[in-house]
């Protein structure tokens, strides 16, 4: 098979595969992902045609990747630094991934963990504000089970720091209806099971897992 060719295969089975991937994930399927494989698969096919540029497959697929999963990846990027407590560097990090054209999903995933940046911080309100935000636009089909789940845990845990017990145990049962086989649901049902016992949750389940 000649390298276009070759090319062509690997981009639409690429397209393919992750927009599947995204279709089980309850993300549904992206517009804009299909638009920027297809466009990118047919300049490097074209590429290899008319011109002396070839690139191998697989450095393709590595370029394709890269390119459609930008947003995702700043995000782990700026999680990463979230996690190290790096909170100025993570919210410019979430920034640049709002300013590269993601998608609906990559937004609401951007949004999500802008708000467990806030619950990371103490900002309990503005937390609060984030997650119900976007579980009112859970309706559009582009938030996944896991961020559905993600968000519903850290409204739980923003609500119970503010002490709001009742808000906090609406949100802990919302996980297991959403991902009951969930980490997100592991921790949730201990939530509850402390909350029904009238005691406070052990030290270890304090802030878990306040992360997507």
């Amino acid at each position: 098979m000649s390298m276009p060719l070759l090319i062509l295969l690997f981009g639409f089975l690429y397209a393919l595969l992750v927009g599947l991937l995204s279709f089980l994930r309850r993300e549904g399927l992206s517009a804009q992902f299909a638009i920027e494989s297809i466009l990118i698969t047919l300049i490097f096919s074209a590429l290899a045609a008319f011109t002396s540029i070839v690139v191998h497959p697989v450095l393709f697929l590595i370029i394709i990747y890269l390119i459609t999963m930008r947003v995702r990846l700043l995000v782990d990027v700026g999680n990463s630094f979230a996690k190290r407590s790096n909170f100025k560097m993570a919210e410019n990090i979430y920034n640049l991934a709002t300013r590269l054209w993601p998608d609906r999903a990559g937004r609401l995933i951007v949004d999500i963990n802008r708000g467990t940046l806030c619950l990371q911080k103490g900002d309990l309100d503005g937390s609060i504000e984030a997650f119900k935000a976007i579980l009112e636009k859970t309706d559009q089909g582009h938030l996944g089970a896991k961020y559905e789940a993600a968000a519903h845990f850290n409204l739980g845990q923003a609500y119970r720091r503010k002490d709001l017990e009742a808000q906090a145990i609406v949100e802990f049962n919302n996980v297991l209806d959403t991902w009951p086989a969930s980490e997100y649901a592991h921790h949730a049902a201990n939530m509850l099971a402390h909350s029904r016992l009238k005691i406070k949750p052990a030290e270890s389940d304090k802030d878990t897992p306040d992360k997507v």
